[in-house]
C-alpha cells in the first residue's frame, strides 16, 4: 500500500468514527459555523466536531503545524476533502480568515503575526470581516479615502467601509487604509488589522431585497491602530488586497458554497412539471435549458477543480480567479432563475414564519450580490481582457 493509500484508509477510518451523524447532512447558510469570541454553538455536535477537527489541524489542513494546521501535501488534501464529500460532512469552520486573511498572512505577515493570529483563526477564536469597499471606492477600490494618521506608536483611523459583510458579528477586522495621503493612490495604502472592539468603530446592518441583512454600513471615530498590526509594507497593502482577492474570488466561485442553497435542480423539476410519456421532463423549453445548465456547470466543476489542484500544489492562479468568479456566481444566478421558473408561483412564496417555504425566493434574490460582492462581473470581464487577452 502506498503513503497516499495509507492515509485514504486512515482518514476514512477516523472520520467514520469522529464525525457526528448530524453533521453528515447538507447545509444551508443557517447551518455554518462561523466560529469567534461571541459563538454560540447550535448543536453539541456541532461543537464537538469542531473540535475534533481543530485537534488534528483539518480546519486548515495545508497550514504548517506551527500555525494550527496539519502541514498537509496537495495530494493529502485531495484526499481528505474527498473523504469528507464521501460521507457528506461539512466543514467544520468557515470564515473569512480561513478562506482569505489567512493566506495573506502567510504570504505577507511577520513570523510574529503568523504565530498569533494565525492558531486563533484555525481555531475559530476570531471572527474576521473585511474593510475593503467604501461608497466612493467600490469598482476603483484603489480610491479609498479611509485614512490612517500617523500618531507615532499608531494610525489614528477614520473613515467609511460599507457592504462589510457581518461586520456587527465580527471580532476583528482586516482594513485597507489610506496611510500615504500625498503617494500615488495604488501606493498610498497600508493593510491593517484591528479589533472591532476598539473605540470609534460602529457598524450598522443593510437590509438587502431577500430580507437578510449579511451586509453593514462600518464607521471609524479616530480608531486607533497599533503600527505592528500593520501586514506588509507601508503603503504597499495594494500588493496585499490583490493577493487576496485571488483567494476570495475562487471562494465565491465555489459551487458548493451555502450561498448557493442545496436544492437539486432536477429533482424540483421532476416533481414540480413532472414527467411524459417517454420518461422526459413534460417542459421541452425548461427541458432544454436545464440541460444546457447542467452542461456548462459540469464544465465549471471540472475547471474549479483544476484550479484548486493548481493551488494544492504550491502555485498561484492570479487573473484565473476573475473568470471563475464570473463563471461561478453568473452560473448560481441562472441555477436561481431555473429553480423559480420550475416552482413556479409556489416558488414566490414569502409571508410564512416557516423559512423553508420562502428559501428558493431568498435564494433567487440574495443570488443578484454575487454577482457584485468579491468584485462585479464588468469589473472580472474587465480584468480578464488585460490580464489574459492582453487588450490594454
Amino acid at each position: 500500500m502506498s503513503d497516499l493509500e495509507s492515509f485514504r484508509a486512515s482518514t476514512r477510518a477516523w472520520l467514520e468514527e469522529n464525525c457526528p451523524q448530524p453533521m453528515r447532512a447538507p447545509m444551508t447558510e443557517a447551518d455554518i459555523c462561523w466560529g469567534g469570541r461571541n459563538w454560540q454553538f447550535q448543536s453539541e455536535e456541532q461543537q464537538i466536531w469542531l473540535e475534533r477537527m481543530v485537534a488534528r489541524g483539518w480546519t486548515v489542513p495545508r497550514w504548517p503545524t506551527a500555525y494550527g494546521g496539519a502541514g498537509l501535501s496537495g495530494d493529502e488534501d485531495r484526499i481528505l476533502a474527498e473523504e469528507m464529500e464521501r460521507i457528506n460532512a461539512r466543514p467544520p469552520l468557515q470564515s473569512f480568515g480561513i478562506w482569505m486573511l489567512g493566506p495573506a498572512l502567510l504570504q505577507f505577515g511577520t513570523e510574529e503575526q503568523k504565530r498569533h493570529y494565525l492558531p486563533q483563526i484555525a481555531r475559530g477564536e476570531i471572527r474576521w470581516c473585511q474593510g475593503y469597499s467604501e461608497p466612493g471606492a467600490g469598482s476603483d477600490l484603489a480610491g479609498v479615502q479611509t485614512k490612517g494618521v500617523d500618531q507615532g506608536e499608531y494610525f489614528e483611523v477614520s473613515g467609511q467601509k460599507i457592504w462589510t459583510s457581518y461586520a456587527d458579528k465580527a471580532d476583528w477586522i482586516f482594513c485597507l487604509v489610506r496611510t500615504e495621503p500625498d503617494a500615488p493612490k495604488h501606493k498610498g495604502i497600508s493593510f491593517l488589522l484591528f479589533d472591532m472592539a476598539s473605540p470609534g468603530v460602529s457598524t450598522k446592518p443593510i437590509q438587502l431585497i431577500s430580507g437578510a441583512s449579511p451586509f453593514c454600513e462600518t464607521f471609524f471615530d479616530a480608531v486607533h491602530v497599533p503600527k505592528d498590526q500593520i501586514v506588509g509594507a507601508r503603503g504597499a497593502g495594494w500588493s496585499v488586497a490583490k493577493y487576496l482577492l485571488t483567494h476570495e474570488r475562487e471562494m465565491i466561485a465555489g459551487t458548493d458554497s451555502a450561498l448557493f442553497g442545496s436544492a437539486d435542480l432536477v429533482a424540483e423539476a421532476k416533481a414540480h412539471i413532472g414527467l411524459d410519456s417517454a420518461g422526459r421532463l413534460a417542459d421541452p423549453i425548461l427541458r432544454a435549458q436545464i440541460a444546457d445548465f447542467l452542461v456548462d456547470e459540469a464544465a465549471f466543476e471540472a475547471e474549479l477543480e483544476a484550479a484548486r489542484a493548481w493551488m494544492r500544489a504550491g502555485k498561484m492562479i492570479g487573473v484565473q480567479s476573475a473568470r471563475l468568479k464570473y463563471t461561478g456566481t453568473e452560473l448560481n444566478k441562472r441555477r436561481q432563475e431555473l429553480l423559480m421558473a420550475v416552482g413556479g408561483l409556489e416558488a414566490l412564496a414569502w409571508d410564512s414564519a416557516n423559512a423553508a417555504d420562502h428559501e428558493l425566493a431568498s435564494l433567487w434574490l440574495r443570488s443578484k450580490g454575487n454577482s457584485i460582492e468579491g468584485g462585479t462581473s464588468e469589473v472580472m470581464l474587465s480584468i480578464l481582457s488585460k490580464g489574459v487577452l492582453e487588450l490594454g
